[in-house]
């Protein structure tokens, strides 16, 4: 297979990665919940970064119900969509900082880092979705974190997330498979 076709191969075993997306969906409604609670801003900064955790399981468990090939181990630009996730991992290591230093802007730093982390899955999926979402969140939070409070950045994360759920079934929805059937099914 030639580059193409291994990438066209990944967007269409793993759906383009909408299991990743809708487990967002999850982990942002959270978020929002604990934004909403009654605590102080350093207890729902821990909070956050604690219901984060849970992200790869819940794709797991819908990437099961999906039907997406979470691991497509016969292609080896899966391992390349790996290294694009885990450098998000580094990226954290700001919002961290953020954490205790500027409490109230470290939710939108990390809905920053979320949105530019997807930057390469346009590539690798052949997705403008992805591209649009990665340029749009950044800037996006940027504005709304300056101006809102952290529950607003989480609901705001949940529109972009839906709405880029639907951006990407209507991708993958346009993916055909030799049969000329789409791969949604």
């Amino acid at each position: 297979m030639n580059l193409d076709e291994l990438r066209a191969d990944c967007s269409k075993k793993q759906k383009k990665g909408l299991h990743f997306i809708l487990a967002s969906i999850i982990i942002w409604t959270l978020i929002f919940i604990v934004q909403i609670a009654d605590l102080p801003i350093l207890d729902k900064n821990f909070y956050t970064f604690c219901i984060t955790a849970p992200l790869l399981p819940l794709a797991y468990v819908i990437s099961k119900f999906i039907k997406v090939d979470f691991t497509n181990k016969s292609n080896p630009l899966t391992k390349l969509g790996i290294l694009f996730s885990l450098n998000q991992m580094l990226y954290l290591l700001i919002a961290m900082w953020i954490y205790p230093t500027i409490p109230g802007k470290m939710l939108m730093v990390l809905a920053m880092i979320f949105g530019a982390h997807l930057l390469p899955f346009g590539w690798l999926y052949q997705s403008q979705s992805y591209t649009i979402m990665a340029i749009l969140i950044p800037i996006t939070m940027l504005v709304i974190g300056n101006v809102y409070n952290g529950s607003i950045v989480a609901l705001v994360m949940i529109i972009f997330e839906i709405i880029f759920s639907v951006l990407l079934y209507m991708e993958i929805n346009l993916l055909k498979d030799k049969r000329g059937e789409s791969y949604l099914k």
